[in-house]
């Protein structure tokens, strides 16, 4: 095939690629802006419960920010390689370039960019998913990519994971995906009742939803691990090999589970040892105030001066007389 015009006939350009996943953009946003009317609001708290309660109120929006944000990620499981490859079908040119595989839960994203980004008249950078999630037809999106003339590298990793591959894993990514997906959104709901158990200063039973909230999450992770114990199928650009292992979505999300781990823990020990120092650690101004509130109410105890005020000498009484009608 020659070129035309500078450029492979039959093919379309390189895809845009936008710079980040909006959808974690949005959840991000959401939690920074919770964070920040927190902040603005924090003058307002008053005693040394301040810095706890700002504590308690980061670690709590972290976990459910990180709980949330790995259901839409691509990165659990992740591979680059750096390999001189073919560029197009039925072409001998090839290209210097680095290829990414970034595996999420509902589907994997096959990375391609030129290195440098400029050659043979064509940028090179390329970000394409597959979709594998309920609903979701991996093999159209693979054929839609034939259809548009997608490079070699792409497709090539591609069919690792469609269901016509012999490598049969496209079936145990699916259903682990799913799973772990599932337990996630369980461990977000059981941390948002935790917090709801917190305000209504509800420890014990708070520390205990923390504890099912690190299960689900280990969970999820177990789940996601079963595929690692599936023959992998080589994926092979010359004489070098991409291989893969866990990615930033999966440290993540291992962070947040012992943390409510350590949590849960923490307040269950507490709870059963040093009761009193729980509560003063989640209310440390709730005692003052009870306390001040206990003085205000009580009756004032007379003074010996008000009681010398109110002595009158018994000759001094009125002799109080009664008429008869």
């Amino acid at each position: 095939m020659t070129l035309w015009n500078g450029s492979y006939p039959f093919y379309p350009g390189a895809n845009a690629c936008f710079p980040f996943d909006t959808t974690r953009a949005v959840i991000v946003t959401i939690f920074l802006s919770m964070l920040v009317t927190s902040i603005i609001i924090l003058p307002g708290i008053r005693g040394r419960g301040r810095l706890f309660w700002f504590l308690r109120l980061v670690l709590g929006l972290f976990m459910g920010a990180v709980i949330l944000t790995v259901q839409f990620t691509g990165d659990w499981e992740t591979g680059w390689v750096q390999a001189n490859t073919s560029y197009k079908s039925f072409s001998h040119v090839q290209v210097s370039a680095d290829i990414g595989l970034h595996i999420g839960l509902a589907g994997v994203n096959v990375t391609l960019r030129g290195n440098p980004v400029n050659q043979i008249n064509e940028t090179i950078n390329y970000n394409e998913h597959f979709p594998w999630s309920f609903g979701a037809d991996y093999d159209r999106s693979y054929s839609e990519g034939l259809e548009k003339g997608l490079p070699s590298p792409i497709l090539y990793v591609a069919e690792k994971f469609s269901t016509q591959s012999p490598c049969a894993v496209h079936r145990q990514y699916r259903i682990a995906g799913h799973y772990a997906s599932a337990t996630l959104w369980l461990a977000f709901c059981t941390w948002l009742i935790s917090i709801l158990l917190f305000s209504m200063s509800i420890l014990l039973y708070g520390g205990h939803m923390l504890l099912l909230t690190a299960a689900l999450i280990f969970f999820s992770l177990l789940f996601f691990s079963t595929t690692r114990n599936t023959p992998k199928c080589p994926i092979q650009f010359g004489l070098v090999s991409l291989r893969t292992g866990y990615g930033e979505s999966f440290w993540l999300t291992l962070a947040a589970g012992l943390l409510c781990l350590l949590l849960g823990l923490a307040i269950a020990v507490l709870n059963a040892v040093q009761p009193e120092r729980l509560k003063l650690i989640f209310s440390l101004d709730k005692s003052s105030e009870e306390e001040v509130w206990d003085k205000s109410c009580l009756p004032a105890e007379p003074s010996c001066s008000a009681q010398d005020g109110l002595m009158v000498p018994l000759g001094e009484l009125c002799h109080v007389t009664g008429t008869k009608l």
